[in-house]
């Protein structure tokens, strides 16, 4: 039992370290406001999840604005993708350049469309949510907006916690 138990966690740890991998691709389909899907020039389809961030969940207030901007931005366009590794729940945890070079995480939170992680918020990314705060844009034009991960503990869905 432990030799399998070993053995079942080395594999898991295997599969979470994921070698520096660099692709281009197409976004073909987004999601949510911080989810979407690229056709990559490996032509394998990759479900992306942005790190660092967190939109609205579709069912919250600012969760379908969220959505929307993020198509106008990066549907259909160009995408490198930096591949770094996986988080918990096997989510890729890519950095995502719009035709090389604009990052889409600080175009959602400085139009107030998303939140910084709640644990290890990136110090880069902090800024342009504080900024779109003060400002009262997007989201946070709410008195007491809710968290996507605190609205997601409500409803019971763990599964899909920020990275």
């Amino acid at each position: 039992m432990k030799k399998l138990l070993f053995s079942a966690l080395a594999i898991m740890m295997l599969l979470s370290v994921t070698t520096d991998k660099v692709i281009k691709g197409k976004v073909v389909k987004v999601i949510d406001g911080n989810t979407f899907q690229v056709k990559g020039e490996d032509k394998q389809m990759h479900k992306i999840l942005l790190m660092g961030i967190d939109s609205p969940e579709l069912e919250q207030e600012f969760g379908r604005e969220a959505k929307k901007f993020l198509e106008k931005l990066i549907l259909g366009k160009t995408v490198t993708l930096d591949f770094k590794g996986t988080d918990r729940f096997g989510n890729p945890l890519v950095d995502v350049r719009i035709d090389g070079t604009k990052d889409p995480r600080i175009e959602l939170l400085k139009e107030g469309l998303a939140w910084t992680t709640e644990n290890n918020p990136p110090a880069n990314l902090e800024q342009y949510r504080s900024s779109a705060q003060l400002r009262n844009k997007g989201l946070w034009q709410q008195r007491n907006p809710i968290p996507p991960w605190i609205f997601r503990k409500e409803k019971g869905d763990l599964q899909q916690e920020s990275i």
